[in-house]
């Protein structure tokens, strides 16, 4: 028996099996959890192909989240593949270079607004879209980088950040009513294909390898994927607006 057992997940942002929302899923089909994936753009075949390492190859759907048409015909595929979800994972996440790498005054608006509708606009986007698939309430999770401080080169980033932190907020707010839990993981860096894309982002490794109480592997993200897989499942029914981290307990310790 599995904390998953009988559970419909959604699961966005697997992209190679380095991803963090890769290694959920396979915690999450471990633990009795029936999967569908999501990819995006020029990253879908790669989806498609990394969801063949998963024990159940599950369906993976197209979903462009800047698209409300495009949300709802997903939303209506997923009705009709599944008939209801238990869970989603948001693992959705994106800024243009301009907006990383130490330019903070420089990244035009452009750009920025890109970073903050794919970054934390989608979490409301994804959890609109997953609203009439949970008739009986759910679990909507996303990832999250502790924005309570300004990090090196992290930029516009961490704003979006602290946008999506915000957004989980509101959204627990107007979702309680629908038994639906919206909560964040801020995870400590793991070395993903995303965060080799941060220029500097060494330097993350270094301090958590230094700081973290616990100690710190940006290899390994298995304590990332088992709070996370908890977290989707019916362990935690009466937290929602909640930021768990899951960083060696950096985030506790002063400068």
């Amino acid at each position: 028996m599995g904390i998953l057992d009988g559970k419909k997940i959604l699961i966005t942002g697997v992209l190679t099996d380095a991803s963090l929302a890769f290694n959920i899923a396979k915690i999450a089909e471990a633990e009795g959890g029936e999967l569908i994936l999501t990819g995006a753009g020029r990253g879908l075949s790669l989806t498609k192909r990394t969801a063949k390492k998963l024990s159940s190859n599950p369906p993976v759907l197209e979903l462009d989240i800047t698209s409300d048409e495009h949300i709802e015909a997903v939303g209506a595929e997923i009705k009709k593949e599944m008939g209801e979800l238990d869970a989603a994972l948001h693992s959705i996440a994106f800024a243009p270079e301009s907006c990383l790498g130490g330019n903070f005054m420089e990244a035009p608006w452009e750009d920025v607004s890109v970073a903050l509708e794919i970054s934390a606009f989608s979490l409301k986007a994804l959890s609109k879209m997953c609203v009439p698939l949970m008739p009986n309430g759910g679990s909507i999770l996303g990832l999250d980088f502790d924005a309570t401080k300004a990090w090196p080169v992290y930029d516009w980033m961490g704003v979006a950040k602290a946008a999506l932190e915000s957004t989980a907020r509101y959204l627990a707010k107007e979702l309680g009513e629908n038994k639906i839990r919206i909560n964040l993981l801020a995870a400590g860096p793991i070395r993903t294909m995303a965060a080799k894309s941060i220029p500097g982002f060494g330097a993350f490794e270094e301090a958590w390898a230094e700081r973290a109480p616990l100690g710190w592997d940006v290899k390994d993200s298995k304590p990332v994927a088992k709070t996370a897989v908890a977290l989707l499942s019916d362990w935690f029914p009466a937290t929602t607006g909640e930021i768990i981290h899951v960083d060696g307990g950096y985030h506790a310790i002063g400068a």
